[in-house]
């Protein structure tokens, strides 16, 4: 089983724009802003001042999804997490989120609305869980 990431963005939650900018970043492996432009611009019907593609990159560098490599003369960013660690890091805050309800009631009604795949998926997982806990107390 794959652990949670060590290096976790400082917040989860990302606007619609700041979503698209770190797909493009993820596409690319690392962009300038002129990449990204001009990526967005590829779109007919789309409108994006440069200006705004700068400030939402600073804005995912202050919330720690990225890191911006300044030595050269284009400004690259690049991720902190990759797209998979993303999307495990915001599972994770989703179901502490829906833990966090603490109503049995709630937890069972939702429980029992599974369907039978998602059922064999938690019964998966719980015995990975009981392997992991085995291992760790050998």
């Amino acid at each position: 089983m794959v652990p949670l990431p060590e290096n976790r963005p400082k917040q989860l939650s990302l606007g619609t724009l700041e979503t698209e900018i770190m797909q493009i970043i993820w596409d690319l492996d690392g962009a300038t802003a002129k990449q990204i432009h001009d990526r967005i611009l590829k779109d007919p019907d789309r409108e994006l001042a440069y200006a705004s593609v700068m400030t939402v990159l600073r804005r995912l560098t202050k919330k720690g999804w990225l890191v911006c490599d300044t030595s050269n003369r284009a400004f690259r960013w690049s991720p902190t997490v990759s797209r998979h660690q993303a999307q495990m890091l915001k599972a994770h805050q989703q179901l502490q989120e829906f833990l966090a309800v603490g109503n049995p009631d709630v937890v069972a009604a939702f429980a029992d609305s599974l369907d039978q795949a998602s059922l064999e998926q938690i019964q998966a997982i719980a015995q990975r869980l009981q392997a992991q806990r085995q291992a760790r107390e050998d």
